[in-house]
């Protein structure tokens, strides 16, 4: 029994062999931007919208609204950024209620990958917003002895993100497999709305404590307090 995309090879060109996350990666990006194409395309004030055009306007706006709820500096990039992890993620999940459909987000190097790029995007936005100096130093609170400490807690924030995405999809998985060779004629439509759900709440958990771990680089720091001066 194969759980994992990557060990199932779909295509070999040239000699390179292309695994089942890299195809199906590359049909969700393609469905993602045939879909935004497509949606957007008389996105004009004269042109009234479509049923399709309000169902993205509507998720466009959650997200926002989400987003300025968790960060005090609200930033049109978070969207892009957090959105699209959003959206990739749950069409990556809820696909899998289509027959031979292995969903990208089962692998370990997809999960990765994802992680990778908010570690990456945590500092460029953290620059971005407080200059380099500023979000360098942020290392360094409350003092200099916090600096290992801080790097070591900023990477096992992207560790986290990985293994946490990765457990939940493969636990579906093996569960499904179980349930299926003990109730393969009932289980399956349970197993599916259950996937569904839990697709939906992995892609909405990992775009908030994305959005939660750029917002905190982002933020400004708060002005120490000082101590009253004692009256004589």
């Amino acid at each position: 029994m194969k759980l994992t995309p990557d060990d199932t090879i779909l295509f070999t060109i040239a000699g390179f062999g292309l695994n089942a996350t890299i195809v199906f990666t590359w049909i969700v990006m393609a469905l993602l931007t045939a879909a935004s194409i497509l949606i957007t395309r008389n996105l004009r004030p004269d042109v009234p919208p479509s049923r399709w055009r309000t169902v993205l306007e509507a998720i466009v706006l959650t997200i926002q609204g989400q987003i300025n709820e968790i960060s005090a500096q609200p930033d049109r990039r978070l969207l892009y950024f957090s959105g699209t992890l959003f959206l990739f993620i749950i069409v990556s999940n809820m696909l899998a209620i289509v027959p031979g459909w292995h969903s990208p987000t089962a692998s370990l190097s997809t999960t990765a990958g994802l992680a990778l790029a908010v570690l990456v995007a945590v500092p460029l936005f953290g620059i971005g917003s407080r200059g380099i100096g500023g979000y360098l130093h942020s290392y360094m609170e409350p003092n200099i002895i916090m600096l290992p400490f801080n790097i070591i807690g900023e990477v096992s924030r992207g560790i986290s993100l990985a293994i946490r995405l990765y457990g939940n999809v493969m636990s579906g998985a093996v569960i499904a497999a179980i349930l299926l060779g003990v109730a393969p004629f009932f289980f399956p439509v349970v197993m599916d709305m259950l996937g569904l759900l839990t697709g939906v709440i992995q892609a909405y958990i990992f775009a908030i404590l994305a959005t939660v771990y750029i917002s905190s680089a982002t933020a400004e720091p708060e002005p120490e307090s000082r101590p009253a001066k004692e009256q004589t």
